[in-house]
């Protein structure tokens, strides 16, 4: 049994997880790790479970379609360690190029991790959430201030606050 990758992207319909979640159960293998959402109209997912390689790409080979699926062997497991406490980080304002690019290159050179992020376009309307991670040594003075000024150069709105339990 290997630990496997499975990404499905294609327009979206309905029934595309119970058939593609279907044929892997077929397998034997259990859904361990997922995300499924809709962008733009297509409908993605990606999926860790543990199988046989081949007979779990022969199980969703006839699902293809109008359906991109890749499927891979990953390596061992890497737990994740916690780099410090959890955040939640929420942009919104007018779309335009390089809004997650800028804000995430001011998390990182804070030392901080993304665990989980997503952007959502209405309209003229861009928002950007996401759950980040900051190291105890993080100073959170400088990084408000500089995602502030990132901000204003974006024109953009930004906000930084302890996450509670509950909003994990």
């Amino acid at each position: 049994m290997s630990q496997l990758a499975v990404t499905v992207i294609g327009p979206d319909r309905p029934g595309i997880i119970a058939d593609v979640t279907e044929a892997l159960a077929g397998t034997g293998v259990n859904l361990e790790d997922s995300t499924m959402t809709l962008l733009r109209g297509h409908f993605a997912m990606m999926m860790v479970c543990s199988g046989s390689l081949d007979e779990v790409k022969a199980a969703v080979e006839p699902l293809r379609g109008d359906l991109v699926i890749t499927v891979r062997a990953m390596g061992p497991e890497h737990a994740h360690a916690a780099i410090g406490p959890s955040y939640l980080l929420s942009v919104h304002g007018a779309d335009r190029p390089g809004i997650v690019a800028a804000v995430t290159r001011m998390l990182a050179a804070a030392g901080g991790t993304v665990t989980d992020l997503a952007t959502r376009l209405s309209g003229d309307l861009y928002v950007l959430t996401a759950e980040v991670e900051l190291p105890l040594t993080a100073d959170l003075e400088t990084l408000d201030r500089a995602l502030e000024i990132t901000a204003e150069e974006l024109g953009v709105g930004v906000t930084l606050s302890p996450a509670e339990s509950d909003d994990l």
